[in-house]
């Protein structure tokens, strides 16, 4: 009687758990998925958080108004405040500054403006006790032409007379002419008539940066000897700059170089826009090159949490922007750096707009590669000015918890913006290249103006009686002593995002989903085996809206718990919301967390999810199972 009574309240208490399982007789020979089958932990820089120092414009600490590497060390603290991972310099090496600093005399020296290699050799130290890395700006395509090799090879040295593409040119009617059309970024012709050697030399950008020649190997070897003198230094990798750049066409049998085509909507034939680039950009030699640095790279790297990386700039079309990851045989950079933000996202962008330029890199990407993300940089007008300073944090909060790694341009932080620069104060060679009509559409020096680290004179930069660059007007309210005591600040709100990826393993290795919820609403869910649900949720416009994030996600909670907001919403961090009915104020951007985490198995052929909970609630109801299997056979036999 006792044993028939155990078997009743056996029986009882399955009815009691049936509801809080999934199925009403669950498959008690599922194939459970394993609970080790999670990926390893990400390698330093494959959630890592790049942030671009660019070095005249960051702080100054000797009173010239120019920033210097000495200032970089002092305020590296403020890097490891905000969580960066790594930071990368714009060039400090020995330059005329014809392009300031992309111009360089000498790979291997640091620039007097900006310190020296002993300055240069704290900072690695001050990097390393705060466990930041240090990138550099590897400048491959040309050199100064006070280079010592240019100088040399003007002069017809047999060791140096093919180090960069010279060419005599041809005669037309008697009149000797460069030898092809080519046309310099900087504007005007690419060709440049050297009085010297009496021929003309390539150059892609300024005319004192002659194009080296790629098609020697002397340059090739020289070139990675100066990457061999940096990683021994310590550098923990190199931002390759104007990558597509590097190869142009060879020339043909005759050794004449081919016109390049017209581009017919173009009509100012000084203009980088009035060709069709298809000889001296992106040629196949370039990926190759890649690859023969990222092995020299491979030699200095030493096992995990050494790994030396490359960065690669190009705004390639997308498919050969892959190429730069490498092959099957051969691996390349780490991170193309990712521009699709920049150059297909506008004011007027809406999330379907968003999602696919998202999803562009993400389908394109090879398998087992990292992504990356960059609103900004030296180049280009800042996010804030370009997009709107209102969708700064949420563009922060898209970069932070999409997968991969980040990237930042020193400033954007904070909210800074451009700074409108007069014809009188204007210095970048691509805006003095042209005339006072048309520079503004030509000039990089407004994204390019120093750093606003407090409301005092000169914006904390420098106690110079003049910057280099103007300060710009919103240093009063934007800088960060300001910002540091107000909660819900750019910087504050960058702060707690850094700190989120760095300690949520969902952010740094879940699977990602992309979807517009609406027209005006992007929704990013990150997932996670035996792990709790992220999903950031961005309003672009003024507009109210409400969303049913469970008719876009699957798998969520009912309810959602909010982890991050900005001072665009009226909730806190710790409310609950119904992931059913969310209502978004204009602008505003959230990042949720699903209440309970989940448990992925099989049962009856399909694939189900059960929260934590029910997995122990599962391993009782077998428990109670075999118990009551165990009661039924004793109670045969007595």
């Amino acid at each position: 009687m006792a044993n028939l009574a155990v078997g009743l309240m056996l029986m009882l208490m399955l009815q009691v758990f049936e509801p809080a399982l999934s199925q009403p007789y669950p498959n008690y020979h599922a194939d459970f998925v394993d609970i080790d089958q999670a990926k390893s932990e990400p390698k330093w820089w494959q959630t890592g958080a790049f942030y671009q120092i660019y070095p005249r414009s960051f702080k100054d600490s000797n009173n010239d108004g120019v920033g210097d590497l000495n200032g970089i060390a002092d305020r590296l603290p403020y890097l490891k405040e905000l969580g960066i991972t790594a930071t990368w310099l714009s060039p400090i090496f020995t330059s005329p500054m014809a392009d300031f600093g992309y111009d360089i005399a000498n790979f291997t020296e640091i620039a007097p403006v900006f310190g020296s290699m002993a300055d240069f050799e704290q900072l690695l130290s001050v990097a390393k006790q705060l466990n930041i890395k240090i990138i550099l700006d590897f400048v491959p395509n040309h050199s100064s032409d006070e280079c010592e090799w240019f100088k040399r090879s003007a002069a017809g040295d047999p060791e140096y007379k093919d180090f960069y593409v010279w060419h005599p040119g041809k005669l037309v009617n008697g009149v000797r002419q460069p030898p092809s059309n080519w046309v310099s970024v900087f504007r005007g012709s690419a060709w440049q008539w050297h009085e010297g050697r009496q021929e003309y030399y390539f150059h892609q950008f300024v005319k004192k940066q002659p194009d080296l020649n790629y098609r020697n190997p002397k340059v090739r070897e020289a070139m990675k000897n100066v990457l061999r003198f940096w990683l021994a230094k310590g550098v923990a990798g190199f931002r390759i700059d104007a990558v597509p750049h590097v190869f142009e066409i060879a020339p043909d049998a005759a050794g004449q170089y081919r016109d390049e085509p017209r581009n017919n909507g173009n009509n100012d034939p000084d203009d980088y826009g009035y060709l069709q680039h298809i000889y001296t950009v992106d040629q196949p030699e370039t990926i190759n090159l890649v690859y023969e640095w990222r092995a020299v790279l491979d030699e200095f790297s030493n096992g995990p949490g050494d790994d030396r990386i490359l960065l690669a700039e190009t705004y390639s079309p997308i498919d050969i922007v892959m190429q730069y990851y490498g092959n099957a045989t051969a691996e390349g950079a780490q991170l193309p750096f990712n521009f699709l933000l920049i150059s297909e996202i506008s004011n007027s962008s809406n999330a379907e707009a968003y999602a696919a330029s998202i999803l562009k890199w993400l389908t394109h990407m090879p398998q087992g590669r990292t992504a990356n993300w960059v609103l900004g940089n030296h180049d280009q007008s800042r996010v804030g000015s370009r997009l709107g300073t209102d969708r700064m944090d949420m563009l922060n909060m898209l970069t932070t918890t999409l997968p991969g790694a980040s990237v930042t341009y020193q400033g954007e932080e904070l909210g800074m913006t451009d700074v409108w620069i007069s014809w009188k104060d204007t210095v970048d060679p691509s805006a003095c290249n042209t005339n006072p009509s048309i520079y503004e559409h030509y000039s990089r020096d407004p994204e390019r103006t120093p750093f606003q680290w407090s409301g005092a004179t000169d914006a904390g930069f420098s106690n110079a009686s003049k910057t280099w660059l103007p300060i710009g007007p919103s240093y009063k309210i934007v800088n960060v002593e300001q910002e540091r005591q107000q909660p819900l600040s750019h910087f504050n709100i960058y702060k707690q995002l850094m700190q989120l990826r760095k300690t949520t393993p969902t952010l740094q290795l879940g699977e990602t989903q992309v979807k517009a919820l609406t027209r005006n609403v992007l929704g990013v869910k990150r997932f996670r085996q035996h792990d709790f649900t992220y999903v950031t949720v961005l309003n672009l416009f003024d507009d109210t809206e409400t969303v049913n994030l469970k008719d876009s996600f699957s798998d969520l909670t009912t309810d959602l718990e909010v982890v991050l907001v900005t001072d665009k919403s009226t909730r806190k961090v710790g409310d609950f919301i119904k992931a059913e009915s969310l209502q978004l104020l204009p602008k505003e951007s959230l990042i949720l967390r699903s209440t309970s985490t989940y448990y992925t198995y099989y049962a009856n052929g399909e694939h189900r999810q059960l929260p934590v909970e029910g997995v122990y609630l599962l391993l009782a109801q077998v428990a109670l199972y075999l118990s009551y299997r165990r009661v039924l056979t004793l109670s045969t036999y007595s």
